[in-house]
């Protein structure tokens, strides 16, 4: 499975946690599949494969945000990605304003590497994708 890791300074000495399928918020009127492909052209800087995608349904994360994913077989290098960028004022209360990446580094894991590392609801996405793929 491809994650992300989540870039900024609350993730950066973090591993178990702080890896997430690429996502992000999209419109209410907005297709959650049109939004999937959108928020992984902007994380990952790379168009979304092609293929038969496998619908993972969606999962609560512990913040509230609500995230809807698919998987799709296919072979994309980490190396290629590049990755979007926000912005934050850091250090906090510094009036400094920061850039950083969206995903400082991308990489593939088996199902149970990717246990150990993502975002603890997401996990239940790997439980759906293994029973795709008996």
């Amino acid at each position: 499975m491809l994650l992300g890791h989540m870039g900024g300074p609350y993730f950066a000495k973090k591993d178990a946690g702080a890896w997430t399928v690429p996502k992000g918020e999209y419109e209410p009127d907005e297709p959650a599949w049109e939004a999937a492909r959108r928020e992984f052209r902007e994380e990952l800087g790379l168009p979304p494969p092609e293929g038969e995608a496998i619908g993972l349904g969606e999962v609560r994360q512990a913040n509230g945000k609500i995230v809807t994913a698919w998987a799709i077989e296919a072979d994309l290098d980490p190396a290629s990605v590049v990755p979007g960028t926000f912005t934050m004022q850091w250090p906090p209360r510094s009036g400094r304003v920061q850039e950083f990446p969206e995903l400082d580094r991308v990489a593939w894991f088996g199902l149970d590497q990717a246990r150990a590392v993502i975002v603890t609801a997401q996990a239940t996405f790997l439980d759906r994708l293994a029973e795709h793929s008996v």
